[in-house]
């Protein structure tokens, strides 16, 4: 695994780490994802959550207040209650409190049944844990899956951010969904951001979390110092 921060630019402090799958040998999570199949999907789901935590555990999450956000497989959780539990134990075994732990699953998936993905958001909810939807607004349901359940954070996709600067209608898109996630109280994190003037566009929308290659790249098995740069000059370092 290697570790990303979501900053939070008001207090310059990390809201969450997320947990980036990576081979043994340094290959990227697409790699890695490309070899999972109906028949290790399930195996790999356990592995990636028990590895998650026990990662972050040692790296020293735990001292920075941050969160950990891990990627789960939606269709490989057959009962929400019963494929936790191993989740549960590792937590409990690294002394990671479970409602510091977010679980982030991708709109990029195809949801054979959006119910049971729901009933897996809402169960997670019920027990304490974070939710969030990843690459909102690239995905296969968009607002109808939102309809239907509401995580606790949305992150936006990088492709909505990429180049906003200078794109009104990546603009009036963004402002659109952040007024939504504020009547909804969903937290909205802005990913995928690597220019300064990316970050102030975000900023001056109003977007408070931020995620990208320009504040940290992910480090395997460690917490990366992150660098915010400064609305007026200079950098902030963390």
């Amino acid at each position: 695994m290697a570790l990303q921060p979501i900053v939070d630019i008001e207090t310059g402090l990390p809201f969450a780490y997320e947990a980036l799958v990576r081979g043994l040998s340094g290959e990227g999570a697409g790699e890695i994802l490309r070899r999972v199949t109906p028949e290790n999907r399930y195996a790999f789901d356990q592995r990636c959550r028990v590895k998650a935590i026990e990662v972050a555990a040692r790296a020293g999450i735990l001292d920075s207040g941050a969160r950990l956000s891990i990627n789960f497989l939606p269709n490989a959780v057959y009962s929400p209650k019963a494929c936790i539990q191993l989740t549960l134990k590792t937590a409990a075994a690294t002394n990671f409190p479970t409602d510091r732990l977010i679980f982030e699953f991708t709109e990029n998936e195809e949801m054979a049944d959006p119910d049971h993905v729901a009933n897996i958001v809402k169960t997670y909810q019920a027990m304490g844990f974070g939710t969030a939807l990843d690459d909102f607004g690239a995905g296969h349901a968009g607002l109808n899956l939102l309809a239907r359940f509401q995580p606790n954070i949305i992150k936006l996709d990088m492709e909505l951010v990429r180049g906003i600067e200078t794109s009104l209608p990546r603009r009036v898109i963004v402002e659109g969904i952040a007024r939504m996630c504020g009547q909804l109280g969903i937290t909205l994190v802005a990913e995928g951001i690597e220019t300064e003037a990316e970050l102030e566009a975000l900023r001056a929308i109003g977007i408070r979390y931020i995620q990208g290659y320009l504040i940290a790249r992910p480090l395997f098995e460690g917490l990366p110092a992150f660098a915010i740069p400064s609305a007026s000059a200079g950098h902030a370092v963390a």
